[in-house]
């Protein structure tokens, strides 16, 4: 069913794709787009490497050029091994992006089947037809990151610590959210801590349990230490950002300036296409906030001043969607935030949790709805996320 659902979600997107040629005409003011053309492949594949995308195949095939540092190395570290088999570095991206979604389904899929509660075949839907979700199979780091977060769960809830903190640590090296990973690591640490008698082998616990919480930050240590010897700059991945534009900061900025700035454009900006995707992404941010917030409501008890957590599992996730949430904002902006609460599982999780049948599939057309928009302008050299 998991494969039939891929293939669904595969088909349509290739057709809203082919038909967004007919519609919309293409813009493609991204750079180095000339480039695709080299890798000799047909359209509806080029385009899986608008934007960001050209940029992990030059990296791929070149090594970092100026400004390239603010993209992670695992995938086109990836790209360039497997490249040497298939002889399309295009075509391998894709291939690793693909791959990597139908078995990272697979094994979210695994890591919540027993839950009585979430309907497991909805969290897959909600996630397919999100308005953004064309990333997982697009030349971006999207895929990857989602087989290496559903693993993640999916160890935990094996109660298999180190394998959980070695996948994140490849998870750091492919975004920075990666780090966040530490956080359902840590509280499932906690749990296990209030289950066993610590005090026995108190030093091999101790040991232990500190390699389980740095492993999902040393990826992030690791990048930076290369960046150190190579640019003599170990944040360059934050500094490089002003680079490509979209209004980022490399210093913080806290989210209700982030939140005054769009109203501000909502009020003074001229109608067009940018103010439509400025919305997309004021509202995508708010809904998936609002849920999460919810959520938490849903995973926490006070009583008599005492704060009780009714599940460390789902609680450390709802910590951890906010994070993935919250981190892209302090650039300044909701940028790419569509594509970005994609990781915010917490999000989907609740969705698929509702009991009203209606509601949900209200809510999967409107997600079919934008998916469409976005996509078919993606594809014809919009930036949307």
């Amino acid at each position: 069913m998991i494969f039939v659902y891929f293939l669904i979600w595969r088909i349509i997107d290739f057709f809203i794709i082919f038909a967004s040629e007919k519609f919309i005409p293409y813009l493609g003011f991204f750079p180095y787009r000339q480039e695709l053309e080299q890798f000799l492949l047909p359209n509806f594949l080029t385009k899986l490497a608008n934007f960001d995308g050209i940029h992990y195949l030059l990296i791929a095939k070149n090594g970092y050029s100026q400004f390239e540092q603010a993209f992670f190395p695992l995938y086109p570290l990836l790209i360039r091994l497997f490249s040497f088999f298939i002889k399309n570095e295009l075509l391998t991206g894709i291939l690793i992006s693909n791959i990597s979604l139908l078995i990272g389904l697979y094994f979210l899929k695994k890591t919540f089947e027993k839950d009585l509660l979430l309907n497991t075949y909805y969290l897959l839907l909600f996630i397919l037809f999100f308005p953004t979700s064309f990333y997982f199979g697009a030349v971006y780091t999207e895929g990857l990151f989602f087989l290496f977060l559903a693993l993640t769960l999916y160890f935990l809830k094996k109660d298999s610590l180190f394998k959980a903190s070695l996948v994140a640590f490849f998870a750091s090296l492919t975004r920075l959210v990666g780090v966040f990973l530490v956080i359902p690591i840590i509280f499932k640490i906690i749990s296990r801590i209030n289950c066993i008698n610590i005090k026995k082998n108190l030093k091999l616990h101790v040991i232990r349990y500190t390699l389980y919480v740095i492993l999902p930050i040393s990826g992030l240590f690791l990048y930076c230490f290369y960046l150190w010897k190579t640019t003599s700059d170990p944040l360059m991945f934050l500094n490089a950002q002003p680079a490509f534009g979209a209004n980022r900061s490399n210093h913080i900025i806290i989210l209700p300036q982030v939140i005054w700035r769009y109203l501000k454009i909502f009020f003074t900006a001229s109608f067009n296409f940018q103010y439509f995707i400025s919305l997309i992404e004021f509202l995508i941010f708010s809904l998936v906030f609002v849920i999460l917030l919810f959520d938490l409501k849903n995973l926490i008890l006070i009583k008599n001043f005492k704060l009780k957590i009714k599940n460390y599992f789902f609680f450390s996730l709802n910590l951890f969607s906010f994070a993935n949430l919250i981190l892209p904002t302090l650039t300044g902006t909701f940028s790419s935030i569509p594509r970005y609460s994609l990781f915010s599982i917490s999000f989907f999780i609740y969705l698929a949790t509702l009991k009203n049948l209606f509601l949900k599939i209200f809510l999967l057309i409107i997600f079919i709805i934008f998916h469409i928009l976005l996509l078919g302008f993606f594809s014809q050299g919009y930036f949307v996320s």
